[in-house]
């Protein structure tokens, strides 16, 4: 056994060199390359060296974390993709959508999140597999590129499912063919829905990841009792031999032993009990590993019955049907039954793992007692049947012997007692000064997180606000839209965290393991002598000023550390909130489309382009417009357009130039208001002799900051007054160009003798309900009532009218009537109109 059950000289150079010294800490390239056994439970870490441990146990939590993740993540696209089929079961039971489309749509839809699951699960077995030439092996540096890549994986995974769910939700509402209020209604209650799940999850989350990280100090616990077990059958053996040579070194004095013959028998006697405690300790260990095999694979079993029934389970709940008005009862129940299987499974880890541990500590107590009987029947060999008959001592003065021994047992078996009982108070110590700085950890994270969500939501915030023409609605999409994808980046970057803390922990096992344990051998050396004389105390002081010395670089190599994976946290901040920006730039940019698309409906709707195509058609045909006059019309016409134009321009630079204006007035106030609070600060003496350099270097740090601030506060409530103007102006403009083409359409109509009845019905048809009535868009009505019979007339007598004026036109007529088709055909296919 070459650890903690080694051979008594080593065990004498590791307590030579513990005392005063950490192991070289020069080779942390090499550590972090150093191959550890890779487990997948905790029960194979109970066979594992002494310095493998604490790797072991971290990248399990790794693991475990991992785990979680992906059970998170499936539940996430589960819930979604029963929420969107309770939506597309609420349109088919309405006959909004056929059912052979219901069947398509939602066999698409889990045909794509099916194909996003297997592109990542290859991109994390290239990942498991790149870099990793023994299977049976693990490195430092191999676990934390696994977890890089796989956080970079998931995140990629994330963004492809969130653009999924907008392409689903999109070609569900084009095939449904709704209006563009019901389909913002229902994506901003899908919205809804899927914020609801998010915020289930990441609760969820929170806790479990709590259970995680108790559950690691729950194992360290038990790892340390099996340690404790371990290095205390050598340790005592130890002890029990040296008092057997101290007994022999009095006999060597008192002439009763030659220096041979009692080295000799020490090297016998070593020699015997070394060997056969190895024997016992390779027994054991292979007992253990047995052990551990048959609970794992009992374990295995049970874990493959809960998979089933908790597959049944869940295939039952999904089978249920639910109406949309029953969403939320249906997440709850999902998300309650996941958390039941969660921690059902959960319980039978933890349950095994004690057992399991229980049942090692059983095997080395009893090769405790193996070992304990062996070195005595060994003694007492050599007390009643060497002695006698090496040495001229009699049978009783060897058993004396033998019973000195055993006294002096006593007082050394209280002694290591004591020890054991203060490694394990120090031990609790550290663990619990451990559990505070997590704790502390996880509240500064969960400051950090709330700042980044509050500055995020901010930043949308002032986005929504200067668009300015978006409805409520659409402004209200938006903003859930990013409260849901926020939500999902910042769950995610919660996992990395704590992954991260798991991989600052196993940087620094090695030094804080040595660190320990120089601390336990200096308290134990404190302890166990009381009267020292000057020699003792001068070391004593040098290795606490030595454990001072090496707790600085430790503190130093942690922050440095601490620093590295915080500076690769916000790295990662900053590209998964650049997904975010895109995707949010993508969401509005469809927003702004649809709202555009509305209100081009809308404006063609109102204009009733229908009619001025009748119109142009029949004014065409109509012989009562001429050249000239149709020429003065379109002439007035363009004339009206020009002056309304300029109107708009000179509004339009005026508006600019008073808005200029005001900003520089502005600006000069604010101005003059700063010099004289500058001033009246010198006065008062703020920059005095006393003040320190860096109290003058924030205090001029936060002058700037703050005129940054208000410039650019000023910047934009100039830039909303300029688009509020400009929308104004622009509104205005588009009131006067209707009016004036209304007013031409309506001359040219009575000029070419056309009928105004085909505009009356196509405007109460295209008018939507409860629309508020406008003057200004209201439809052209006929200037006379005696006009609009005749002209109702006109449309079937269309051919006897042109007969009869026929009669009376020349070939002149013919030729301008030809001008006038081109003329009106012209103006009916420009943007004018």
């Amino acid at each position: 056994m070459s650890g903690s059950l080694g051979s008594l000289s080593q065990g004498d150079k590791e307590d030579c060199s513990s005392s005063t010294t950490i192991h070289s800490t020069t080779s942390d390239d090499r550590f972090q390359a150093r191959a550890f056994l890779k487990v997948a439970s905790f029960p194979e870490v109970l066979t594992c060296e002494s310095f493998d441990v604490k790797l072991c146990l971290c990248s399990l939590i790794l693991k475990d974390l991992m785990l979680l993740d992906t059970e998170l993540r499936k539940e996430k696209h589960v819930m979604f993709i029963q929420i969107f089929k309770i939506y597309l079961t609420d349109f088919h039971r309405k006959k909004k959508i056929t059912d052979g489309l219901l069947k398509k749509i939602l066999l698409n839809q889990e045909n794509d999140f099916g194909e996003l699951q297997k592109q990542l699960d290859s991109r994390l077995q290239n990942t498991e597999m790149s870099g990793g030439h023994n299977s049976e092996f693990q490195t430092l540096e191999d676990i934390e590129r696994k977890e890089r890549e796989y956080s970079e994986h998931v995140i990629d995974n994330m963004e492809a499912f969130w653009k999924q769910t907008d392409k689903a939700q999109q070609d569900f509402l084009d095939q449904s063919k709704c209006s563009s209020a019901k389909a913002t209604k229902i994506m901003m209650d899908l919205t809804e829905k899927m914020i609801a799940v998010e915020s289930l999850l990441s609760e969820s989350q929170d806790l479990q990841a709590m259970d995680i990280q108790e559950r690691l100090f729950n194992w360290e616990l038990m790892v340390k009792m099996i340690d404790s077990l371990k290095s205390s059958i050598p340790e005592e053996c130890k002890g029990r031999l040296n008092t057997v040579s101290n007994i022999l070194d009095h006999l060597t004095v008192k002439n009763n032993l030659s220096v041979r013959q009692k080295e000799e028998l020490l090297t016998d006697l070593h020699k015997a009990f070394w060997e056969q405690l190895a024997h016992y300790s390779n027994e054991c260990m292979q007992q253990s590993k047995d052990l551990i095999l048959k609970r794992l694979e009992c374990r295995a079993k049970k874990k493959e019955e809960f998979r089933r029934r908790q597959e049944d389970e869940q295939e039952s709940l999904l089978n249920k049907t639910f109406l949309s008005e029953d969403v939320h009862n249906f997440l709850k129940a999902y998300h309650e039954l996941m958390e039941k299987h969660w921690q059902a499974q959960w319980d039978l880890e933890e349950e095994d793992d004690c057992e399991s541990a229980e049942a090692v500590a059983d095997l080395y107590k009893e090769l405790y007692s193996k070992a304990s009987h062996a070195l005595a029947e060994l003694v007492t060999e050599l007390f009643l049947q060497t002695l006698p008959v090496v040495t001229s001592l009699s049978v009783r003065e060897c058993e004396l012997l033998k019973e000195e021994w055993q006294e002096n047992l006593v007082p050394q078996l209280e002694k290591w007692e004591n020890h054991r009982q203060r490694r394990w108070k120090l031990f609790q110590e550290q663990l619990l000064q451990e559990k505070e700085l997590w704790i502390t950890e996880y509240a500064l994270s969960a400051v950090m997180q709330k700042h980044l969500s509050e500055k995020q939501e901010k930043i949308i915030q002032g986005v929504v606000s200067r668009l300015g023409c978006l409805s409520d609605e659409s402004v209200s999409y938006i903003l859930q839209k990013h409260r849901l994808l926020l939500c999902s980046v910042l769950r995610r970057l919660t996992f990395r965290r704590v992954g991260m803390a798991a991989l600052a922990r196993m940087r620094l096992s090695r030094k804080k393991s040595s660190l320990q344990e120089l601390r336990e051998q200096h308290t134990l050396q404190k302890g166990s002598s009381l009267c020292q004389d000057e020699d003792q105390w001068q070391l004593q002081k040098a290795v606490e000023s030595h454990i001072r010395e090496e707790e600085e670089k430790l503190e130093e190599e942690t922050q440095e550390t601490n620093l590295e994976f915080h500076q690769q946290l916000v790295t990662e901040i900053q590209e998964a909130l650049q997904f975010l920006q895109q995707h949010m730039e993508q969401v509005i940019g469809q927003t702004l489309l649809q709202y555009a698309r509305g209100e081009a409906e809308r404006k063609s709707s109102d204009d009733g382009q229908n009619f001025k195509e009748k119109l142009v058609e029949s004014a065409v045909e109509s012989v009562y417009g001429t050249s000239n006059n149709i020429s003065r019309l379109v002439q007035n016409y363009y004339q009206q357009l020009g002056k309304i134009t300029e109107g708009y321009e000179g509004k339009k630079l005026q508006h600019l130039k008073s808005l200029q204006a005001e900003r520089n007035e502005r600006i000069r106030l604010k101005s003059k208001e700063k010099e004289l609070a500058l001033k009246e600060k010198h006065t008062k003496g703020l920059l005095n002799v006393s003040s320190t350099v860096h109290q003058r270097v924030v205090l001029q740090q936060n002058k700037i900051l703050a005129r940054f601030e208000q410039q650019q506060q000023i910047r934009l409530e100039s830039l909303k007054q300029k688009l509020l103007g400009l929308h104004h102006l622009g509104t205005e403009l588009e009131n006067q160009l209707r009016e004036a083409e209304q007013d031409f359409v309506r001359e040219l109509a009575v000029l070419t003798r056309v009928p105004l009845t085909l505009k009356k019905k196509l405007s109460k048809r295209s008018k939507p309900a409860g629309e508020k009535a406008n003057s200004k868009r209201q439809t052209i009505q006929s200037p006379e009532p005696a006009e609009k019979d005749e002209y109702i007339q006109e449309p079937h007598g269309k051919t006897s009218g042109l007969c009869r004026e026929k009669s009376q036109s020349s070939h002149e007529g013919e030729t301008e009537l030809r001008k006038n088709s081109k003329m009106l055909k012209k103006k009916g296919s420009s943007q004018d109109w």
